[in-house]
């Protein structure tokens, strides 16, 4: 028998050998894994070393342009001064040498978030990720208006963080972006914007900053044509041009390819008409005027004598049919540092009054006549972006960031009701536009969410959530006879609703549907007005246009260009063929649209 001792031997000793092996390995391991704690530890702390690099160089810039924009309106309003006591007028363009604004994109962009540890960053060409202006407006930031910081409209987002589109514009010039063939697209959103900022309207700071450098961008290609209200013929020998603008929407088009019976010029503004409907209207500029800050509203008084604009810190308030500023309207009681824009106005019904919302989260009720403040109201938790009365004159109505809807008593300033959003998604459903219907019986609501809201006055219920639109809803308006709901959105559209059982007549459909969706718009939709007598829709947009649409067909009738920036705020005359348009360029516009007999 062989003895087994020599192999058990042999086992222990492939035993040893093994685990010496393990050991071996178990300590390169050991030594490897410290290594790479070692490199990790070292690769995040350059990455925050950039990050605080990079936040240092923003922040500095930051405060370049701050600096340099109020150097350049200390320099204009002392030399406005100059001129007013006989000196020489004031020449146009930037005060200041310098190398013009930075791009938009760099504008209001923060810095770059450096991925954590764990994650390869991005690669350097390739940006950041889009955070979406709407991550949480006008709004806007924004609206879009964060930019809007983030609205623009001046100012920033509301509650998640959203901005105001007029925050996005880019750069200025004589005619937008796209008035060639060329699209627009959307610049890239500003992310982590305070969230106490509104979705109003475009970065006031960017609006000025940019304010000097439009002075120098007047058209210099165009010749104004002689403005009479006879149309030209259409060229027999145009086969291309006819070509162009059958199959082109109309902010594609060129203006000095358009045949002459299609379009109508001024020395800064141009209107081109749908050739594929008959021209119904013929449009002129009747008053410019001008601010010192982005006008984010504006509107008529019921009679349509006068026309209120917001801005920086005032109200102002104009004569429609001289162009002359009437008075200006400025709480002396608001704090004086930073900015305070108005976001809002409305006249009572009855032309005493003046209700404005501003930044500073309070509605001010201005006896016009004294140029006091009678009221004073308090509640809001973010600022205040629309406002509207009640058809008797007896309330006030209001939307805020703060996602509700308030109504108020004009005779006492207090708080009737208070509407909430409670259904809320994912998105921020700060509201942007709010508007009685003209029976006085319900409230729309316009919110960030992509949502409109009605509710019951009387009792305070709501009644529906319309989902239609795929992007925030920033602007909302009834039909002048009640029957019809329009909507503007970030999506670029239009939209108008059937209101079904909520309508004055009866109940066509249980509930509101959609029943046309207008396009034409090359970007963000900010605002959106009928005429009194419910034929023509108004619209103003982030591509600096106004576009006229007729609401019985439903089809374009014109596209205005008139401003250098954003059309923030548009409205009607309730008792002349009048509109009028606020802007980014700090500028606001009156304008008439005349109806003109069908052709033959």
């Amino acid at each position: 028998m062989v003895p087994s001792a020599p192999l058990s031997s042999r086992v222990t000793e492939l035993l040893d050998a093994l685990r010496a092996e393990f050991d071996s390995l178990n300590q390169e391991t050991s030594n490897m894994r410290l290594f790479k704690d070692e490199y990790d530890q070292r690769v995040s702390s350059q990455l925050n070393e950039i990050q605080a690099v990079q936040q240092s160089l923003f922040e500095l810039e930051r405060a370049h342009h701050k600096i340099k924009q109020q150097y350049e309106e200390e320099i204009l309003r002392l030399r406005r001064e100059l001129e007013a006591r006989g000196g020489p007028p004031v020449p146009p363009g930037p005060f200041l040498q310098q190398q013009g604004p930075p791009p938009p994109s760099q504008q209001q962009q923060m810095p770059p978030q450096l991925p954590p540890q764990g994650q390869q960053p991005m690669p350097m060409g390739g940006g950041m990720p889009p955070g979406g202006m709407y991550a949480g407006m006008p709004p806007g930031s924004a609206a879009h208006g964060g930019g809007p910081s983030g609205s623009g409209m001046p100012g920033g987002p509301p509650i998640g963080g959203e901005q105001h589109p007029g925050a996005y514009m880019g750069p200025p010039g004589p005619y937008p972006p796209g008035a060639h063939g060329q699209p627009l697209t959307p610049q890239p959103q500003a992310t982590g914007i305070g969230k106490d900022r509104k979705p109003g309207v475009m970065t006031p700071t960017q609006q000025q900053q940019q304010m000097a450098a439009m002075q120098q961008q007047m058209p210099s290609r165009h010749t104004p044509t002689q403005m009479s209200r006879n149309v030209g013929s259409v060229p027999t020998s145009g086969g291309p041009i006819k070509s162009v603008v059958a199959n082109s929407q109309l902010a594609d088009l060129d203006p000095d390819q358009v045949p002459a019976n299609l379009k109508r010029e001024g020395a800064d503004w141009f209107v081109i008409f749908n050739p594929k409907a008959p021209r119904l209207l013929n449009i002129e500029n009747i008053h410019t005027l001008d601010h010192t800050s982005v006008v984010c509203c504006v509107k008529f008084s019921h009679d349509g004598k006068f026309l209120a604009t917001g801005c920086n810190r005032t109200t102002q308030i104009w004569n429609v049919s001289t162009g002359n500023k009437e008075c200006v309207l400025a709480d002396d009681n608001a704090p004086k540092n930073g900015d305070l824009y108005i976001r809002a106005v409305c006249f009572s019904p009855d032309g005493k009054y003046l209700v404005t919302g501003a930044e500073d989260k309070q509605i001010r009720i201005w006896d016009v006549a004294r140029r006091t403040i009678r009221h004073v109201l308090t509640g809001h938790d973010q600022d205040i972006y629309s406002l509207d009365f009640s058809p008797d004159g007896s309330m006030i109505l209001s939307g805020s960031g703060d996602r509700t809807v308030r109504i108020w008593s004009l005779e006492t300033g207090k708080e009737i009701s208070k509407l909430s959003i409670e259904d809320m998604g994912p998105k921020d459903a700060g509201v942007t536009s709010v508007a009685f219907s003209p029976n006085g019986k319900l409230v729309a609501a316009a919110s960030l969410d992509k949502m409109i809201r009605l509710w019951d006055v009387a009792s305070g219920q709501p009644l529906q959530r319309i989902d239609g639109h795929k992007d925030s809803v920033y602007a909302v308006a009834f039909s002048p006879d009640g029957q019809s709901l329009l909507s503007g959105s970030l999506d670029k559209s239009l939209k108008l609703w059937d209101m079904g059982r909520y309508g004055p007549q009866g109940p066509q459909r249980e509930i509101v549907q959609c029943r046309s969706t207008l396009h034409g718009h090359k970007d963000f939709v900010l605002s959106v007005a009928y005429s009194p007598d419910g034929n023509w829709i108004v619209s103003g947009s982030k591509d600096r246009g106004v576009q006229f649409w007729d609401s019985r067909t439903q089809n374009t009738q014109c596209m205005l260009q008139g401003h250098k920036n954003s059309v923030i705020s548009v409205a009607m005359s309730a008792t002349q063929t009048y509109f009028a348009t606020g802007s980014g360029d700090c500028r606001a516009r009156i304008w008439s649209y005349e109806n003109l007999p069908p052709s033959n």
